[in-house]
């Protein structure tokens, strides 16, 4: 699959500044199915070998971002193939959350359940004013299976992720925004271009230091901080010895916008 090649369920594609936009496009609501489930696995191992790749934007391409699990599929499958399917569903989820370069969620209508652990493992997100979000499983007598009960604290704290999951409800962008969870609340007209213009901010940065920069926030998260700080100095020397770094002091002395290349 190249950028600009269809699956059966997602389009994804890329412009010159190195911005990839996965566009989910199941209607009605992106349920996550096991093809969806095998189309998002597939994007994002294509995505995290494409070195042209700065930033990721994922967005539903219809009315909802995504609700969560095909539940018509799940009430067909015994105990032992839902075992089976719920660490695949959580390895798309951790695909998109491991990529090398910073993925935002623009979230339109429900990111629900699924959908929902979906945005959260992605960096950043951008929600649209009328946007609801919420990790429904305990109303389903299940929990969250894909990352939900140990990014959701990382993200909003322990106390607040307790209250989105014990309740199970479904929060509007301006909740998700008091909480934490939203990093951006914009009208529903204006979500594509906002996630798109946050998406060039990043691309216009240096590609090495941005996936370095990831790195060194990732690994660090759950470091004490003095191992923490021995590993932002290790991944500091990534950057040395860059052309890109070069570039940078150059454009600086001749007062003009540096051209990065990403070496």
């Amino acid at each position: 699959m190249a950028a600009g090649q269809d699956l059966r369920w997602i389009q994804v594609s890329q412009d010159d500044r190195g911005v990839a936009t996965v566009s989910m496009n199941k209607p009605p609501v992106n349920a996550l199915g096991g093809e969806m489930v095998e189309d998002l696995t597939t994007a994002a191992a294509v995505l995290s070998e494409d070195q042209s790749v700065r930033c990721v934007v994922l967005r539903s391409a219809g009315k909802h971002f995504c609700a969560g699990a095909d539940l018509k599929e799940r009430q067909g499958m015994t105990v032992e193939q839902v075992r089976a399917f719920v660490p695949r569903l959580a390895g798309a989820v951790n695909r998109f959350a491991s990529l090398p370069v910073p993925v935002i969620a623009a979230v339109r209508g429900a990111a629900a359940g699924g959908g929902c652990e979906l945005a959260l493992g992605c960096d950043l997100r951008v929600l649209a004013e009328d946007a609801s979000i919420g990790l429904r499983e305990t109303a389903l007598a299940i929990i969250p299976g894909a990352g939900g009960t140990q990014r959701l604290p990382r993200i909003v704290g322990v106390a607040t992720a307790k209250r989105w999951i014990f309740t199970a409800n479904m929060f509007s962008a301006a909740q998700a925004w008091a909480d934490g969870v939203a990093d951006q609340v914009v009208p529903g007209d204006k979500l594509d271009v906002a996630a798109d213009d946050l998406a060039g901010a990043i691309a216009a940065n240096g590609p090495v230091a941005v996936r370095l920069a990831k790195q060194a926030i990732d690994r660090g998260a759950g470091l004490p901080l003095d191992e923490a700080l021995e590993l932002e100095w290790q991944v500091y020397q990534g950057v040395l010895e860059t052309g890109d770094r070069e570039e940078a002091l150059k454009a600086f002395s001749e007062k003009r916008l540096p051209r990065f290349r990403g070496c």
